[in-house]
């Protein structure tokens, strides 16, 4: 299949006049456009599920989930990775990324080094993967060297690997465990895939990772617990949800808090369990940080 035939590719006939709308017509356009992804991604959520489960299973088992792209999808990937240790008190080494270009492509365009396979093997190769980790491969047109190559050498090494798409039939999920092909169609910009293609691919970025890790147990109800408290804002949310979770007041939690080193779930266990900071965590760690399990193991 050759570039022009994709997709994503093709021109939307809808936007064919994009450039004499008015600026209110032009953004109605690009809101009913983008309002398509949703029932796309629908058709999807079976395979985004198998997804998150394995995910969750080698994370588990001391993996990790890397996402490899280039462009705009190697930046989603960038996106969703960075934003796992702060939401969900994850080791920064547990969710990674690698984007073509290296860091400088996430702020300056790289576009050459999609191109290459042997770069993506060998940026791969860095990594290390093995049997315990998860692969995702994340390509609008599903079939960029530089990400097809990183994938295959992961599988190779025995890691799972899942690809994201927005083209049906691709290569990229041909070499994966798990595809996850959305068919967004053309873009309001022709080949812009920063825009419908990115929207689909960083949705389900967030229910890959916030799934996975309310498997793991990171999350309590709706509550992310595992949340670090690196600022004002931050360690307001932690107060409120030691007083939802134990039932205490605002200074018992914060003065709890402070006693588990500002550590959420370590203060929950303190306080649902009349122990020290010492016993809650040994509480936890006996169930790999999963809250909820601490806690009900007390009610046994």
């Amino acid at each position: 299949m050759s570039r022009t035939d994709l997709h994503t590719e093709q021109q939307n006939q809808a936007s064919a006049a994009l450039d004499t709308m008015s600026s209110l017509d032009l953004v109605k356009l690009m809101n009913q456009q983008d309002a398509s992804v949703i029932g796309v991604i629908r058709e999807v959520l079976p395979a985004v599920a198998r997804a998150v489960d394995i995910i969750a299973e080698r994370m588990s088992s001391g993996g990790r989930l890397i996402y490899v792209g280039s462009g705009t999808s190697g930046r989603i990937g960038a996106l969703d990775a960075s934003e796992c240790p702060p939401t969900f008190g994850t080791d920064p080494s547990k969710v990674q990324y690698i984007i073509a270009g290296g860091d400088h492509a996430l702020a300056h365009a790289s576009e050459a080094s999609e191109d290459s396979a042997e770069l993506g093997l060998k940026d791969m190769a860095v990594k290390v993967p093995g049997a315990n980790d998860v692969v995702v491969g994340i390509a609008a047109s599903g079939r960029t060297p530089y990400t097809l190559a990183a994938l295959d050498y992961a599988r190779r090494q025995g890691s799972a690997t899942i690809a994201l798409a927005c083209n049906r039939g691709s290569a990229l999920a041909a070499a994966a465990h798990i595809a996850i092909e959305m068919e967004v169609g053309p873009e309001v910009l022709t080949g812009s895939t920063r825009l419908k293609a990115g929207t689909a691919q960083k949705l389900i970025c967030n229910m890959l990772t916030t799934g996975a890790m309310t498997r793991i147990g990171y999350v309590y109800g709706n509550l992310m617990v595992n949340l670090q408290l690196k600022n004002e804002k931050l360690v307001e949310r932690g107060i409120s949800i030691v007083e939802s979770i134990a039932g205490v007041s605002r200074e018992l939690a914060l003065e709890t808090l402070k006693a588990a080193e500002m550590r959420v779930p370590v203060a929950i266990v303190m306080l649902r369990a009349g122990t020290t900071r010492a016993g809650a965590l040994r509480q936890l760690q006996a169930v790999n940080g999963n809250l909820r399990r601490a806690l009900e193991s007390r009610q046994k």
